[in-house]
């Protein structure tokens, strides 16, 4: 079978494919001698949604970074992306990602329909018809409006629809649910999971029902490292919370 073909049968049965992006045995930190992240080892499928879940301060936000080359101060065994080494601060790996983070103060003075061509620009793609995303988050009264006048929720909204329209190979988001009304949440939900025909999502959450209800695969961090791994089928609730609360007793 040939590789279009085995990926578009993989797509359509929901079967996740090979190896996306490895990383082997991470470390960052911000400071000497405090370490965020330790001997972090991590892969990542094609066409899988990934959840990322741990207590506050375990890493979950810092790994993002790292992955969003925002954070200079790490060093790792080895960094392939799709099998050939990379390089997060590299213009080729950046334009194969987007991520969305928790609090996004940038480009304030940016309308979101101004943010949205800017981004389409940066990654030399053609602005998409964003309707249907600008309804399904209930956005149609903001679209104009500079993003500094904006609510959290909105302003998480306007980077959202920007992440799916983009469609990158990775798409990162972190806590993604963070201010959103219920709809909304309801219909980022469906985008996650239906982003798996485009490309693979990572994104962190500590609401558990983010995570058992869109992820192949959850990770529970713990000081900075994956502690536990709940692959398809074995992903609950109950015992996800069972992990966390092991974490929070030590």
């Amino acid at each position: 079978m040939r590789r279009g073909e085995k990926e578009k049968e993989e797509k359509e049965t929901g079967k996740m494919g090979g190896a996306l992006l490895t990383v082997q045995n991470l470390s960052a930190w911000y400071t000497d001698g405090n370490m965020i992240l330790s001997d972090f080892s991590f892969e990542l499928a094609e066409h899988e949604a990934a959840g990322l879940i741990g207590l506050n301060g375990a890493g979950k936000t810092t790994f993002l970074k790292v992955l969003s080359g925002l954070l200079p101060t790490f060093r790792s065994d080895g960094i392939y992306f799709c099998g050939s080494p990379a390089n997060f601060r590299k213009q080729d790996f950046k334009l194969c990602r987007y991520t969305v983070f928790a609090e996004d103060n940038s480009f304030s003075y940016f309308t979101f329909r101004e943010y949205l061509a800017y981004v389409c620009a940066a990654y030399a793609r053609e602005v998409s018809d964003v309707s249907e995303l600008i309804q399904g988050f209930h956005f149609e009264a903001y679209a104009d409006t500079l993003l500094r006048e904006l609510s959290t929720g909105n302003r998480k909204k306007a980077f959202l629809i920007t992440a799916f329209a983009l469609k990158p190979r990775l798409l990162l988001l972190d806590e993604p649910v963070n201010g959103l009304d219920f709809q909304s949440t309801e219909y980022l939900y469906r985008q996650i999971l239906g982003y798996k025909e485009y490309g693979t999502v990572l994104f962190s959450s500590h609401i558990l029902e983010s995570i058992t209800l869109t992820s192949d695969r959850v990770f529970v961090l713990e000081d900075g490292k994956i502690r536990q791994t709940f692959e398809r089928g074995q992903i609950n609730a109950a015992d996800i919370r069972e992990a966390l609360h092991d974490d929070n007793d030590r």
